[in-house]
């Protein structure tokens, strides 16, 4: 059986878009002084919250290029601090940090759909169902090794 050509490039071709897009990103968020790391983290808390555990919110951060264990409980001590979520076993947004997600989805779909705008919106869903389907085949494959 040969390998496509293609399956070589996959690795790098994902690698260099998300350095690529990570950094279209944090420069977006620097016009309104938020750090990708609090994206991530109230995006998370929105999207499977209400009740979301605060360990399933730590091991998902920790796991980010950015944030480790120890960066990872400083962010949440410092959402907390400013008032953006709360919780001690589940994690939500307080009604702050409801609204501040709610402005920074807003402020991030516009650049996102001005990007994509460029590409037929089947072959955006193909790829995302594509990478939904590796990224859990990959998971899979990993819980199986451990």
């Amino acid at each position: 059986m040969t390998t496509p050509e293609s399956y070589g490039q996959f690795g790098q071709t994902l690698a260099f878009a998300e350095r690529t897009l990570t950094e279209v990103l944090r420069r977006h968020l620097a016009q309104r002084g938020i750090v990708p790391e609090t994206w991530y983290a109230l995006k998370l808390i929105a999207t499977q919250g209400p009740g979301l555990s605060r360990r399933t919110l730590t091991d998902n951060l920790a796991r980010s290029r950015s944030l480790d264990p120890d960066s990872t409980s400083t962010l949440l001590v410092r959402l907390e601090a400013e008032g953006l979520i709360r919780g001690e076993m589940e994690v939500d947004l307080t009604e702050d940090g409801g609204i501040l997600y709610r402005s920074l989805q807003e402020f991030v779909t516009r650049p996102t759909a001005e990007l994509l705008n460029h590409f037929a919106i089947d072959d955006i869903n193909t790829t995302v169902r594509t990478l939904q389907g590796i990224t859990q085949r990959a998971l899979e494959d990993l819980e199986v090794a451990n």
